[in-house]
């Protein structure tokens, strides 16, 4: 009879800062554990603290209370439990991975640490030696942490110093299509030692992150054995066997992963659900302006937050057009969302009056559109101070990439949803949404976006007759541009290259560089792509660079 071994897994959702209510979490996945005979109970790299808890790390006395938790963790009963916590070695502080087991505690120090996209470990910890494996109950487990199994040193170390089975404890964000890089690099790691591979990731969402969950199995050639869902919380069992050629695990359950439409979506709808939740907030409020953007953020709040917790409101000026004010009242009867309506001309009017000594003998310009757009912002402010309602703000990231935002107007809010997807994007969202129902979304069913917000012209309705191609080249233009400057780093040539006009694509970088203050304002926003703008994209405020190389 083969001997067997029992792993339990805990994709699961912390809470940055939260150290009683994460270790609650990994109480009761070990208790779950317990109960289902388990020899180990793992859950993902830094669950302790959350993840990512950035300078927060850094501080003693948190540091202290960390290793109080560790220290009552690894005092109680139950089955060997791994969990990711900070760990202090002198001066040294390091990413750490506990197996706290009989009152026992082995470590695990990350030895590769990311400093890319959203990371900046090396700042923050320092590198550990490559450790060996652990014996558990009848296995002998590596635990390469995260970043460890991108690369081969580590892993291969563990299979020449006997581990029989890595399980690789990871924190590691969503951005579109990552699953597929993370299955090349396993599936590497597994080729390459022989061994099966684990990988926990954790889930929920922290600030502009989602980390997605999605965890697996492979055995060794790389055939999957388990796939869990994404954004999802699961606790789920795996069975290893082991036989002449070694332990292997069993076949368990095999989530489907969804189109990366879905995944977009339903990283956009966990963003918002778990920042409000975190937050302490329960309600939300947007301005909805009839318009695409402000309508895909209603549908994603109810989905979010439920819609009887979604307020939107609409604030209409003397440009706003009957079909706007039609459509805004049709998106929030579509959703159930409550939907008030607060006009700004008299408090424009009141604004422009106090201005005009000042003004005098100077032509109406983009001033007095801004006044509007940051009247709609100062009344939304206080319709969230007064009620308790967090703010959603509703600008693409093709507004955000070229500044077609009003700072302190349409820019105010705690959370944009939509600052990673382009505007292109957002149109087939809208689609998608509407075509497309999920158990985990709390708004209704159908098409709670009509079609003619969708197809209508996009426009900020500031000036008569106003279209957004009045400032902007078309969207499909311009955001194949930004696409090539902002997520690929593509040159000016090599743009003009692709069939670009030479002018549209230097106006376009001219537009990036002058916003960057504005987005350094500019609120937290869902991480889709590897090249978010924000933590992902670091550029200076002051900048007088520009791609002059010939066309």
């Amino acid at each position: 009879m083969s001997q067997r071994f029992r792993l339990t897994l805990a994709q699961l959702n912390p809470t940055v800062g939260d150290l009683a209510g994460n270790a609650e979490l990994a109480r009761a996945a070990r208790a779950e554990g317990a109960r289902a005979g388990a020899d180990l109970v793992v859950l993902p790299e830094m669950f302790l603290t959350g993840y990512q808890p950035q300078d927060l790390v850094l501080r003693p006395a948190f540091q202290a209370d960390v290793a109080a938790h560790l220290a009552r963790l690894a005092a109680e009963p139950g089955p060997a439990l791994g969990i990711g916590a900070p760990w202090r070695e002198g001066d040294s502080l390091y990413n750490a991975y506990h197996i706290l087991d009989q009152g026992r505690a082995s470590r695990v120090l990350k030895h590769h640490l990311p400093n890319s996209e959203v990371f900046d470990e090396m700042r923050l910890y320092r590198p550990g030696p490559v450790s060996g494996p652990v014996p558990v109950g009848p296995a002998r487990i590596g635990f390469p942490i995260c970043e460890d199994i991108w690369y081969d040193d580590v892993a291969e170390t563990l299979a020449e110093t006997g581990a029989e089975i890595l399980v690789v404890p990871n924190g590691s964000p969503y951005w579109r299509d990552k699953q597929d890089l993370r299955l090349n690099h396993t599936v590497a790691r597994v080729v390459e030692t022989g061994l099966p591979l684990v990988y926990l990731n954790m889930t929920g969402a922290q600030d502009d992150q989602v980390f997605d969950g999605a965890s697996f199995v492979l055995n060794p050639g790389g055939a999957l054995a388990l796939q869990l869902p994404p954004f999802a919380e699961a606790i789920v069992h795996v069975d290893f066997a082991r036989g002449a050629e070694g332990w292997r695990a069993l076949p368990g359950r095999r989530d489907p992963l969804p189109d990366a439409w879905e995944m977009d979506y339903h990283a956009m709808v966990l963003a918002v659900a778990d920042y409000w939740r975190k937050s302490g907030f329960r309600r939300a409020l947007l301005g909805l302006s009839g318009g695409v953007d402000s309508a895909l953020v209603a549908t994603i709040a109810a989905d979010a937050l439920g819609p009887e917790n979604v307020r939107c409101v609409m604030l209409p000026s003397r440009y706003t057009s009957a079909e706007s004010l039609e459509d805004a009242a049709a998106v929030a009867a579509a959703l159930g969302c409550r939907l008030d309506r607060l006009p700004i001309d008299p408090a424009c009017a009141a604004v422009e009056q106090t201005l005009a000594p000042l003004f005098a003998g100077l032509a109406r310009d983009v001033t007095e559109e801004n006044i509007q757009s940051r009247m709609r912002g100062l009344m939304l402010m206080a319709l969230s101070n007064k009620f308790g309602e967090m703010l959603l703000t509703t600008g693409n990231k093709s507004e955000m990439a070229v500044g077609y935002a009003t700072i302190y107007g349409d820019m105010a809010g705690a959370y944009n949803p939509l600052k990673d997807l382009y505007k292109t994007r957002v149109f087939e969202t809208c689609r998608w949404r509407n075509a497309n129902h999920r158990p985990w979304m709390k708004g209704p069913a159908g098409a709670v976006i009509p079609q003619r917000v969708i197809d209508k012209p996009p426009s900020a309705e500031l000036r008569e007759n106003q279209r957004d191609e009045d400032s902007l080249p078309p969207y499909p233009v311009l955001d194949a541009i930004l696409e090539g400057l902002v997520d690929r780093d593509l040159s000016v040539a090599e743009l003009v290259a692709q069939g670009h006009d030479p002018a549209t694509v230097r106006r376009v970088e001219r537009l990036v560089y002058l916003s960057e203050y504005k987005r350094f304002q500019s609120a937290p926003g869902t991480k889709l792509t590897r090249r978010a703008l924000g933590t992902d994209r670091r550029y200076p405020i002051v900048n007088r660079w520009r791609d002059r190389a010939q066309a």
